[in-house]
């Protein structure tokens, strides 16, 4: 039986009592109804995570798992799609210490520990020093491994995946959808294309595809998709990753397109929406269609070009063998069975051989092209055609003035006529005087021909100027 001093002091020791803390809520992706995701070209994701979940009413601490590893805590938001006014965020951390041997090992330095041998016995230790790792053991200082190290508990602040933490005031006791929506690094997207050749090199089939890469560290399962082309500022900070992480595409068959993006202008970008929904897994390279095009009609240029310091020397000898480049321009219009703003990427371009199989033939870079502009498609150097470059006459009448007369012989190995273009540099205030064949002025510095060259024949082109500097 208790005394009444007994009774008195266990009833003020319960009225005195602190009430236990609410366990937190853990919010996974269990709970997960829709996410979205919107990437952009810079290494940049935007990610919105709807959840449903039950809050306590009053002040509770929510732990939101299952988001991106390189999220960016800065750009969190979180809202109540349910009700917007009954939750309140007081407080919001990111908690990335994830757990690992290394991580629990260096918070119990200076800890109790136990070291089990392998015939069930144990040790007590001191751990000192996880670089051997050290331990003291009865007084004695024990280097590398005594045994299997077991840890009494699990320390505070570490938590097995990335984690968001708020700590909120809610109203709203019943069960509600909240989005989360964050940017994250980590994850990027690039469009590929692939271009096949007719035999005439007039028409060809273009296909395009988008790769995504993600290593953002999460997994966006049955997400909708969306990607952003253009160049978006973004302001200067040394601490965020800048890794552009680019793999290699691969020429995939049209067939295995399921999908389609339709596109819209976005501000001053172009917004592609995927037709449906897709998984990206962390720690994946996806490919999805594009487009994809058949008979676009190509035009196919040879370029020989000049070069502006012809104008200031002497040449005794002729500048043989200059390289004559290949060029591919499409018209990214309706017309021509596009007119769909281009993403920048790669263009790798395929041509049948004799036996029919595709063979590589070159690949060059585009850049963001909007609908009814020119993409030029730079493959390669001709090997059949070849250039030497002759400076007939080179005279200096006063400080600042020159004339230059050139003679430019095209030689064609080909079997077919080929057409050249030839573009030549001129700087300063020049006139031409004399010229074998019609020129352009295109630029205010830039001539330009179009010489014909006969089969397996050769042309010469003619002219000369004079420059004033």
């Amino acid at each position: 039986m208790k005394t009444p001093l007994i009774a008195s002091l266990l009833i003020v020791a319960l009225a005195t009592r602190q009430p236990a803390a609410a366990a937190p809520v853990s919010v996974t992706r269990d709970e997960q109804r829709d996410v979205m995701v919107t990437i952009y070209n810079g290494n940049l994701g935007l990610v919105k995570d709807l959840r449903e979940v039950r809050f306590p009413s009053g002040q509770t601490e929510v732990q939101f798992m299952d988001v991106a590893a390189l999220i960016d805590p800065t750009t969190v938001h979180l809202k109540s799609i349910t009700d917007a006014p009954g939750l309140k965020i007081l407080e919001q951390n990111y908690e990335y210490d994830l757990l690992t041997s290394q991580k629990l090992m260096e918070k119990y330095v200076g800890r109790k520990v136990r070291l089990y041998q392998s015939d069930g016995a144990y040790h007590d230790a001191t751990l000192l020093s996880t670089d051997g790792p050290v331990f003291e053991i009865n007084g004695q200082i024990h280097m590398g491994h005594y045994g299997r190290l077991v840890l009494p508990s699990l320390p505070e602040n570490l938590v097995a995946k990335p984690t968001l933490v708020w700590l909120l005031r809610n109203q709203t006791p019943r069960p509600q959808r909240v989005e989360a929506s964050y940017l994250t690094g980590g994850i990027t997207w690039k469009a590929d294309y692939v271009m096949v050749l007719n035999a005439a090199d007039t028409l060809s089939d273009l296909n395009g595809w988008v790769t995504i890469d993600n290593k953002s560290g999460a997994t966006y399962g049955n997400a909708a998709l969306k990607l952003v082309a253009g160049d978006v500022n973004r302001a200067a900070d040394a601490r965020r990753d800048r890794r552009m992480l680019e793999t290699a595409a691969k020429a995939m068959s049209p067939a295995a397109a399921s999908h389609d993006f339709a596109a819209e202008g976005l501000f001053e970008y172009h917004l592609y929406t995927l037709d449906g929904r897709t998984t990206i897994k962390d720690n994946q390279t996806k490919q999805l269609s594009l487009l994809s095009s058949s008979e676009v009609p190509v035009t196919k240029e040879l370029v020989y070009y000049g070069a502006a310091d012809y104008y200031r020397n002497a040449y005794g000898v002729p500048v043989s063998n200059q390289k004559v480049a290949v060029y591919l321009e499409v018209k990214n219009s309706k017309e021509n069975r596009l007119g769909v703003p281009l993403p920048k990427g790669k263009v790798r371009v395929y041509k049948a051989d004799g036996s029919g199989s595709q063979q590589f033939i070159g690949e060059d870079w585009i850049d963001h092209t909007p609908k009814d502009e020119r993409v030029k498609i730079k493959l390669g150097n001709a090997f059949d055609l070849v250039g030497e470059r002759t400076q007939k006459d080179f005279k200096k009448l006063a400080s600042n003035l020159y004339e230059v007369e050139w003679e430019i012989a095209l030689r064609n190995h080909k079997t077919e006529a080929q057409t050249v273009t030839v573009v030549e540099p001129v700087p300063g205030d020049w006139q031409v005087l004399a010229s074998s064949h019609t020129y352009e002025k295109i630029q205010a510095h830039t001539l330009r021909y179009q010489i014909p060259v006969p089969k397996e024949g050769a042309t010469k082109l003619a002219y000369r100027v004079r420059i004033r500097f």
